[in-house]
């Protein structure tokens, strides 16, 4: 049976206007409880239509029935300040970044129980692993698996101006001159594994070929005109790479000085290469960057993507299928560019 609530034309649009601009989730469902079993619902069925339990919808009309729109407030904020407050979340961040060994624990990852000894000692101030919990979800604190990097040997001074000198020369190109990130990344047949959203109790399988094969990509990127110019190939090797220069210099025709910015990989500063350069790379100049900085060449991103969009968890069975889908996703990715494609 319906709940009998009729509401004044000036009662209905405060609580609209109040549901609309309300940053408290909270209260803005007690607000559309009472809206919606005004327009003739009953409290069960508007907790069905805004997804929460029958006895919240109860609880909000009748507190409304006796109090009017006061009763929409949470009754908890005469409580006093809340135990947990700006500057407690700050000291949790300032605790999650660092590891869990540099305060004095011998397990290298954290867990719940080694966050409130930490807060206990920092800010002494008992909480619970479940209170602890709801306040980390509300900073949007992840359990991520880390990303494993090798530190530059470079001085951080010497890194530093290398980078900004590369990126100076990125961001302004002088006339007549291109710009461009390369790199290589490795195709697997055997899908690489990563993150998917699944229902509970079912664990979605990725059935893998057994028998790894390997494709090679070399790209030059170019961030200012949104153009990426790559070649294939079954051996990351040095051709592969003088692939990718011939590839370069056959798209920039009528361009002076063509610009790389790269890592340094061994393909990249061969003999074989060096010779090349030498004998017909007079419009090509290579800039290394620092050794393990690959967050500075672009194009890792744009490789990223690709592993996000295409190899993992792929479905493929064939390594012809999966590089039909690498080729199929970079030239939707770049359709509005152009894209040269070079089969090495």
């Amino acid at each position: 049976m319906a709940a009998q609530l009729s509401l004044a034309r000036p009662t209905r649009r405060r609580l609209v206007r109040l549901d609309r601009k309300t940053g408290n989730p909270d209260l803005r469902i007690r607000c559309r409880i009472v809206l919606k079993v005004a327009a003739g619902m009953s409290c069960a069925e508007a907790a069905r239509a805004l997804g929460c339990a029958p006895s919240t919808a109860a609880r909000s009309v009748a507190r409304f029935r006796w109090h009017g729109e006061a009763g929409l407030i949470d009754g908890r904020s005469d409580n006093g300040r809340r135990k947990v407050d700006a500057d407690v979340r700050g000291a949790i961040r300032a605790i999650l970044a660092r590891r869990a060994p540099a305060w004095g624990f011998t397990r290298p990852t954290w867990t719940l129980e080694a966050i409130t000894q930490v807060i206990e000692r920092v800010q002494h101030l008992q909480l619970s692993v479940g209170h602890l919990w709801k306040v980390l979800k509300g900073m949007r604190v992840r359990w991520r698996r880390p990303r494993p990097v090798v530190a530059c040997p470079w001085k951080t001074a010497a890194r530093e101006r290398r980078l900004a000198e590369l990126e100076r020369l990125a961001q302004t190109p002088r006339p007549g001159e291109a710009m461009f990130y390369a790199d290589e990344v490795d195709i697997h047949l055997n899908p690489k594994i990563g993150p998917d959203w699944m229902l509970p109790g079912i664990r979605h399988l990725v059935v893998t070929p057994g028998k790894n094969e390997k494709r090679y990509l070399a790209g030059a990127y170019d961030p200012r005109q949104k153009r990426l110019i790559y070649v294939a190939g079954e051996r990351k090797a040095s051709w592969l790479f003088l692939s990718l220069l011939r590839a370069l210099l056959d798209a920039c025709v009528g361009v002076r000085v063509i610009h790389v910015i790269l890592d340094n990989y061994i393909i990249h500063k061969s003999h074989l290469t060096l010779a090349w350069l030498r004998e017909r790379g007079v419009r090509l100049r290579l800039h290394f960057l620092p050794p393990y900085c690959p967050d500075s060449n672009r194009i890792e991103r744009l490789w990223w993507d690709l592993h996000a969009n295409v190899t993992r968890n792929h479905m493929c069975r064939t390594m012809r299928e999966l590089m039909q889908a690498v080729h199929r996703y970079l030239a939707h990715r770049f359709e509005l560019v152009q894209v040269v494609a070079y089969a090495a």
